[in-house]
């Protein structure tokens, strides 16, 4: 039986196969009669090309500003330490400054690895993990996403911040102005120009509001900086003598600043967007305007 089966098999794929040639020869002769191909004709139109979030176009290039100025990136978790965001920067449990930031708990008792820790309500955590892991001269600067509770036109419950911070000797008010007015005209434009006003900030003293020109109007006064020509965008100050002590440097020997701003703020004024909602809704309307 075995010869009988094989015997059958063969002739069956044999007349498989003559099948399969006889109809490609077809496909091909069906092919040459047909109308030739024009290859300059146009194809068809792609979808639309992806591109940069208007929120990490401006956090690329802040970085990007930031190291042509010999800053280097530094990362850090997102869920930290109570001690980290605050007790390490001046600002132990019954400090007021927490008000506004001490919302997003993860646990909120223990010690050592279940300490209480919350989510991030700042990017400054990452510079005492790197001032503790490292020895002055110390130029970094700190960008990732931040928690607070807020939610309006110009704040969200998760944004973007990035903080820069510089320590090393005789490091002075002059330095921060100049590498803030430096800042400010390479991210914003020529002609743009910084004001700096008194404030207080638990990390540093003194400790600055700093004002830049309102790009609505470009000094000339509107709603929008109310007739003055300028409007807020971040703080800044020189590192306060007690965060250096809490984290092994002498502030008799080293001294520094810092200062940090929201990138989705930063976006908005430079895109003349209104709402900071419009950048996180996901809407392709507003995104492709951008």
């Amino acid at each position: 039986m075995g010869a009988a089966v094989n015997a059958a098999r063969d002739e069956i794929e044999g007349l498989l196969g003559a099948r399969q040639k006889a109809l490609a020869r077809e496909g091909l002769e069906a092919e040459l009669r047909a109308p030739p191909l024009d290859v300059t004709l146009p194809g068809r139109r792609p979808d639309a090309a992806g591109r940069r979030h208007p929120v990490s176009a401006a956090l690329d290039d802040l970085v990007e500003i930031l190291a042509r100025m010999g800053y280097e990136v530094a990362e850090g978790p997102e869920v930290e330490l109570d001690y980290y965001n605050f007790e390490a920067l001046n600002m132990p449990p019954d400090h007021p400054a927490r008000d506004m930031q001490d919302t997003f708990y993860v646990a909120t008792e223990g010690h050592g690895p279940t300490a209480p820790t919350v989510l991030r309500t700042h990017t400054s955590p990452v510079q005492i993990r790197s001032m503790l892991g490292r020895r002055p001269p110390l130029r970094i600067c700190s960008p990732g996403k931040v928690y607070r509770r807020d939610d309006d036109p110009t704040h969200s419950p998760m944004f973007h911040q990035i903080e820069v911070l510089c320590v090393d000797r005789d490091v002075t008010l002059g330095d921060l102005k100049g590498t803030l007015a430096e800042f400010v005209r390479a991210f914003f434009g020529e002609g743009f120009r910084i004001r700096l006003r008194p404030s207080y900030f638990p990390f540093v003293e003194p400790g600055a509001e700093v004002d830049v020109t309102c790009t609505f109007c470009l000094g000339k006064g509107c709603r929008t900086c109310k007739g003055s020509g300028f409007v807020e965008v971040l703080g800044a100050g020189l590192v306060h003598p007690r965060v250096l002590r809490n984290v092994g440097y002498d502030p008799e020997e080293v001294s520094g600043f810092a200062f940090g701003c929201g990138i989705d703020r930063l976006a908005m004024l430079r895109s003349g967007v209104d709402d900071l909602r419009h950048f996180f809704e996901g809407d392709l309307r507003f995104l492709e305007q951008m």
